[in-house]
């Protein structure tokens, strides 16, 4: 699906000023290299602070940069700070960084205005990596318009729930094999106060096109909603829209967790693992870390597909991935620590040195026929494929749409739309409007994005 292209002053504008609205999702940063570009045996990686990014920067000196003698000088920070570097620096090509963590949402547009090397001629010259191993819809949500490759995936995931089987059990509850979010809600009230402090689910609040647009618009899908019609019409105020958000509202404010307006993965990762609440609606990739050798709540819990209304499926689509900024001085060396760090033998060192649940998984079918993960992530290693060969990034609702995207919309300008709606919606959680007027000055906002791109 093609999107109409933007003049690139546009686009500079609008993904550098999104990071600086987000709010984190993670707390503190660690900052290696800085201020100027890399040279000769080294080179500079811009990513995010994500447990699976820190780990890596942990093993590649004794691994990478012993076996290939490149030196990797890493600038680590939270989600909405890397963000804000990443575009400042691509979108004036600055060459700082060689190498930085995109999103699927990112890089195709990245790739239209110039500001990525392709990969399909070193993925050409490198059959060891073995491109076809990463899963298609994977692939296909890092290929630009033009056909090309211009990122890799280091891990990829879906959305599912999660649940605390014990507590279902003590509660004689029963979670269906493919909840309705009815049946979801219903089962959080039954959940709620199952021991003393616990609530039913926690769900995303935190601003942030991100954070709390991220699920909120999965549900938006599923109860038949978009925020554009194929004619770019803005359709915030539908009733399907509404009725969506106010069931999303209304399950954090009755069952959800405490603090919800402020809430986002970091935090209801930290309820969860301190048995906070029951349920919670999130990325498959937080299974691993719930799971790993060294969590308080390993083996407690069930998985279930993402609760759905009117569609088949309802789970998003989302990878952190590796692009190389055009500008880089030092392409080659940087395709060989990508090639390094999204390869089969990454997963067999994090397999070996951290345990298989830790493995950065969700982008490589080999990784889902690997004994040793299959037996250590047997509890949501199936479900986390599923769910992301189920994913439909191109048709996530009932009615077709202008662009792609599950949890986003494929243009420039929803990093600031979706940035100051979640804004208002956070609002709504937090008490301080109502739903419909939370909607009422979102679809003002979206009708500015509608008038640009209506006729294209």
């Amino acid at each position: 699906m093609r999107i109409p292209s933007r003049r690139r002053p546009r686009v500079t504008l609008a993904m550098a000023a999104a990071g600086t609205l987000l709010a984190p999702l993670l707390s503190g940063c660690w900052v290696g290299a800085g201020g100027t570009g890399s040279g000769g045996d080294s080179i500079n990686v811009l990513m995010v602070n994500n447990p699976q990014m820190t780990e890596l920067q942990k093993l590649t000196a004794a691994h990478f940069t012993k076996e290939t003698g490149i030196k990797v000088n890493f600038t680590v920070l939270p989600e909405n700070d890397v963000r804000d570097k990443i575009s400042q620096d691509f979108a004036n090509q600055a060459g700082q960084y060689d190498v930085a963590t995109l999103s699927n949402y990112e890089i195709p547009i990245y790739a239209r205005n110039g500001w990525l090397r392709e990969m399909n001629s070193y993925v050409a010259k490198d059959p060891s990596y073995d491109e076809q191993d990463v899963l298609k819809p994977m692939r296909q949500s890092l290929t630009a318009d033009d056909g090309k490759l211009y990122g890799q995936p280091f891990y990829g995931e879906s959305s599912f729930l999660m649940y605390r089987k014990d507590v279902f059990a003590a509660k004689g509850l029963t979670m269906p094999a493919h909840p309705t979010w009815q049946q979801v809600a219903d089962l959080a009230a039954k959940a709620d106060g199952a021991k003393p402090g616990m609530k039913g689910i926690c769900l995303r609040g935190l601003p942030g096109w991100g954070e709390l647009m991220a699920p909120l618009t999965t549900v938006v899908n599923t109860f038949g909603g978009t925020w554009f019609d194929k004619r770019w019409k803005a359709h915030l105020d539908s009733p399907e829209f509404e009725k969506a958000t106010k069931f999303y509202v209304d399950l954090v404010r009755a069952h959800g967790e405490s603090g919800a307006a402020q809430s986002g993965f970091a935090e209801c990762l930290n309820d969860m693992t301190q048995g906070k609440v029951a349920m919670w609606y999130d990325a498959t990739s937080a299974a691993g870390l719930l799971e790993a050798a060294d969590s308080p709540v390993k083996g407690k819990f069930g998985y279930a597909p993402a609760p759905v209304v009117r569609t088949p499926s309802s789970g998003w689509l989302y990878t952190w991935a590796w692009g190389i900024q055009k500008a880089s001085r030092n392409p080659d060396k940087a395709w060989k620590f990508i090639s390094w760090a999204s390869g089969k033998g990454y997963e067999q060192l994090v397999g070996r040195t951290g345990g298989w649940p830790n493995v950065p998984a969700g982008k490589r079918a080999s990784t889902y026929t690997n004994a040793d993960y299959r037996a250590s992530a047997a509890a949501f290693q199936e479900m986390t494929k599923e769910a992301i060969e189920s994913a439909r990034p191109n048709d996530p609702g009932v009615q077709p749409r202008p662009a792609p995207g599950i949890q986003f919309v494929g243009i420039p300008e929803f990093t600031d739309l979706g940035t100051k709606v979640s804004q208002e919606i956070s609002g709504a959680i937090a008490g301080r409007q109502s739903v419909d007027s939370a909607l009422k000055k979102s679809q003002a906002l979206a009708e500015k994005i509608s008038k640009e791109y209506e006729g294209r």
